[in-house]
């Protein structure tokens, strides 16, 4: 009967523990959860996230070169 009542006691501070430490963990970044407009480089086709993106008119590309590269294309 004692080393049930031990056994009891040891699962419910190990319980205790893990709630109060799992209370104390730093809550997830939710701007970084939440969704995110994505656009396609008209150069090379990557995608990437819209804010990454450097846009002309109404294009988008995945860098300053691929906007140089298809600009002079289109000339």
């Amino acid at each position: 009967m004692g080393r049930l009542l031990f056994l009891i006691a040891v699962i419910v501070i190990v319980y205790w523990l893990l709630k109060s430490y799992r209370k104390q963990l730093p809550k997830g970044d939710t701007a970084s959860m939440q969704a995110e407009d994505m656009v396609r480089c008209v150069h090379c086709g990557v995608h990437l996230p819209k804010r990454e993106s450097i846009q002309a008119g109404d294009k988008f590309y995945c860098s300053e070169e691929h906007r140089r590269m298809h600009a002079g294309k289109s000339e």
